[in-house]
């Protein structure tokens, strides 16, 4: 029978997630993160093993549930469900991905919570390659991570040499730390105090690499990026393409001249080989003026599937089509079992097809461009994989499936994550927000308001070199929480024989 303890316990695990949700955008009070940690690990740390599972899970369906609330505007607003069938999907899906918590809450405490170094050394790490783990199973959802809540801390200095894993990581080994201190366990005594030193140690670090440069550019891009703000709700039909496109090109008049213009994602209704008369024009206009313009644009594959596209034109060349699509948003797991449950799986753009690993880069000019795709972005290897040493990043996306809720911002954060793992400047083009120039630093230049067309103009810098995180990406992270891992389960048993 639960007492009043557990109760209490149970629930401070859920707060915990709830409060490490308003470390993110938009809410950004990054100290949370480290309190909400402090709080799992007090309410886990000296229970039986099976209260602190449930409580691991529990703190990820309130992380879940709290974190990724704006997939119930797609559902309900966009997909046409019910108020409670909307509700209900949103629950299963936070209760099901908040299984991996229980899984490494499980690990965790059943072989290294009573080890010397287990809090220091295995709760990052296993917590880690959940993250991990998440970026992959069922195409991947590497959404929440914890590094994205330090990317106005000292820490974010570590990015562009280790990417976003280690600043989850170290966070953790500052909360394990941290939590020490509180505890107050005399056997723990002397590693709180050594443990705090690392920690002091390890921000100074971050410092100081903050302030370092990886990529070095002097050439200065004229840059435009343009924001339509077109209704998701009448978007899609035929009656539309003739508005949507004299939006775009009423907006770019003005802009002609400038070095790279970018439209966001499907800015063009139409199928690339039916807009030809459209695409020619604008390539013309373009390349006159000496303008890039890249734009994104739906095309078919040679067996007639559809494709997620951007082309370059003007002064510019090349097209892209994107790689990682989004699960129930560009193809339909279980398809058969699903479609016509909600609306928007029987749009044309749930059957989408991915493009190829390789793929040619576009261009600027003499530039060479790095292109992600909406949800592409949030994958750290992918961006860094795309093209080698590019002379700028772009984005382009269409957020208007998540309204006036959090997401459009969680999602705009990992975009300024990738312009620092990779040294590089960012041009972010959206349909309602948030569109924006970045720096290398993730620093943002400038921006347009949410729901408002409009367009940025901004300087860019082409940058040149590679960052450590570019060249290596997370082998050496997760090489090195899976050595801890072992190590320490291999030392655990040697000391039981």
């Amino acid at each position: 029978m639960l007492t009043g303890a557990d109760w209490r316990g149970h629930l401070v695990a859920v707060l915990a997630g709830v409060i490490c949700t308003l470390s993110f955008s938009p809410f950004d009070i990054w100290p949370l993160a480290i309190v909400s940690l402090i709080l799992l690990l007090t309410v886990t740390q000296s229970v039986k093993r099976l209260t602190g599972v449930l409580r691991y899970y529990l703190f990820g369906v309130g992380l879940y549930t709290s974190g990724i609330s704006w997939v119930f505007v797609s559902i309900h607003v966009h997909g046409g469900a019910s108020l409670l069938l909307a509700s209900f999907l949103v629950l299963l899906f936070a209760l099901s991905i908040s299984l991996l918590f229980a899984v490494q809450g499980y690990i965790y405490l059943r072989f290294f919570r009573f080890l010397p170094f287990g809090l220091l050394l295995a709760f990052p790490a296993v917590w880690v390659l959940r993250e991990w783990v998440m970026s992959w199973l069922f195409s991947g959802f590497p959404w929440l991570l914890l590094g994205y809540a330090h990317i106005e801390t000292p820490l974010v200095g570590f990015a562009p040499v280790l990417g976003v894993y280690s600043l989850s990581v170290l966070a953790l080994v500052t909360a394990a730390t941290l939590y020490l201190q509180v505890a107050k366990q005399p056997a723990h005594t002397g590693l709180a105090r050594t443990s705090l030193v690392v920690v002091v140690v390890i921000w100074g670090m971050g410092f100081i690499l903050s302030n370092y440069e990886h990529t070095a550019g002097d050439r200065v891009v004229t840059v435009s990026a343009v924001q339509g703000n077109i209704d998701q709700k009448t978007k899609w039909t035929r009656q539309m393409i003739g508005p949507i496109l004299e939006t775009y090109t009423r907006l770019t008049s003005s802009e002609w001249g400038r070095e790279l213009i970018v439209w966001p994602e499907a800015s063009i209704t139409l199928f690339r080989q039916n807009a030809f008369g459209q695409l020619e024009k604008l390539d013309r206009i373009a390349g006159d003026s000496g303008s890039t313009l890249v734009l994104g644009i739906p095309d078919r594959d040679s067996n007639g599937g559809f494709q997620n596209s951007a082309v370059s034109i003007g002064q510019g060349s090349g097209q892209y089509v994107k790689r990682h699509l989004v699960p129930f948003g560009e193809y339909v797991p279980l398809e058969n079992q699903l479609r016509g449950l909600i609306t928007f799986l029987d749009l044309p753009m749930s059957h989408n097809q991915p493009g190829p690993e390789k793929q040619t880069p576009l261009t600027a000019g003499d530039l060479t461009l790095s292109l992600s795709i909406c949800y592409e972005v949030v994958f750290g290897d992918l961006v860094r994989r795309t093209v080698t040493d590019p002379d700028i990043l772009i984005t382009m996306s269409n957020d208007t499936w998540f309204g006036d809720s959090i997401g459009p911002w969680q999602h705009f954060q990992m975009a300024r994550m990738r312009a620092i793992e990779n040294g590089k400047y960012m041009v972010r083009a959206t349909n309602n927000g948030i569109t924006a120039i970045i720096d290398h630093k993730g620093r943002v230049q400038g921006s347009l308001p949410q729901f408002e067309p409009g367009v940025l103009r901004g300087e860019v810098r082409a940058m040149k070199g590679v960052t450590p995180y570019a060249w290596l990406g997370n082998t050496p992270v997760l090489g090195a929480a899976l050595l801890v891992v072992l190590c320490l389960i291999f030392s655990g048993r040697k000391s039981s024989i």
